[in-house]
């Protein structure tokens, strides 16, 4: 019996395996940083606001805790300290579409798809984030709870709600998502599958973990159920995403190649975030 020769692996299979690894790990390193973003945002703002308002605590990687008992607390002091930091990152949700659409939308680069997962996250912290603070009574939990009253049940119907609303603009954002990738290649319909393995579910499982891991021993249920409400909106855009015919793109494609700069600040910020709320952080 002769020997039979090796198979030789096909190029234009490798080639595509290639390209597929780069846009996960500059898909990735964008959900990173656009997660240290969003959250460095409403944390700021959430202690700024503390300290204007007098309220002790403490700041550290699991979040900010304010030092003052349930009978210190006002309607309108839990409203002023609470409500600013949502404020604040649905703002910077709306110039980051505004930027996307207007302006980079059809240009190369990676800046649409950052200000793209700047927007998920954003969405996330005010929709899936009422969601996980209603199951741990925490966080923006505060402001239906105390606004509304009549016990915590107008704030789960609420949490419910927004959870609902976050689906339905996981499903709309198929369209956007796919004007974010610069690969015709990637783009192309027989390869959805392996779009949402990378550029999707991939970083949003890899991502989390790095942040999770980044935030051991201080991670909570609270930041696992965040991480775990995101899921509402990455996977009706998964769905749409893999049955979304669309594969013209007015510009040219660019060459995939990873941005190395792109990961480095990705790393640099985790390893900031970690070195510099490790421990806690007095809040005055």
């Amino acid at each position: 019996m002769l020997p039979t020769a090796p198979a030789t692996p096909n190029p234009v299979a490798l080639a595509t395996r290639s390209k597929f690894t780069t846009v996960f790990i500059n898909a990735t390193a964008c959900y990173l940083l656009a997660y240290l973003v969003v959250r460095l945002v409403s944390q700021a703002t959430l202690v700024y606001m503390g300290r204007q308002a007098g309220i002790p605590g403490t700041w550290d990687i699991s979040g900010v805790h304010f030092l003052l008992a349930d009978g210190g607390w006002r309607r309108d002091t839990v409203l002023a300290v609470y409500c600013p930091g949502p404020a604040a990152i649905a703002g910077m949700a709306a110039v980051a579409f505004l930027l996307f659409w207007k302006w980079q939308r059809h240009r190369r680069g990676l800046a649409k798809l950052l200000l793209l997962w700047l927007i998920f996250h954003a969405t996330n912290a005010i929709l899936g984030g009422l969601l996980a603070d209603t199951i741990t009574q925490s966080g923006s939990w505060f402001v239906p709870n105390w606004l509304l009253g009549a016990g915590t049940w107008p704030s789960t119907v609420l949490g419910l709600l927004f959870g609902a609303v976050q689906l339905a603009l996981g499903s709309m954002a198929a369209i956007p998502f796919l004007l974010a990738q610069d690969s015709r290649t990637v783009l192309q319909f027989d390869h959805r599958p392996q779009l949402v393995r990378y550029t999707i579910l991939g970083p949003w499982l890899a991502g989390s973990t790095l942040l999770a891991v980044a935030a051991i021993p201080h991670l909570g249920l609270n930041e696992v159920l965040h991480f775990g409400t995101m899921g509402l909106l990455l996977i009706p855009l998964a769905q749409g995403v893999a049955e979304e015919s669309f594969t013209f793109k007015k510009v040219l494609p660019s060459p995939t190649r990873v941005s190395w700069v792109l990961a480095g600040l990705a790393l640099l910020g985790l390893l900031a975030w970690r070195l510099a709320l490790g421990g806690p952080v007095a809040v005055h």
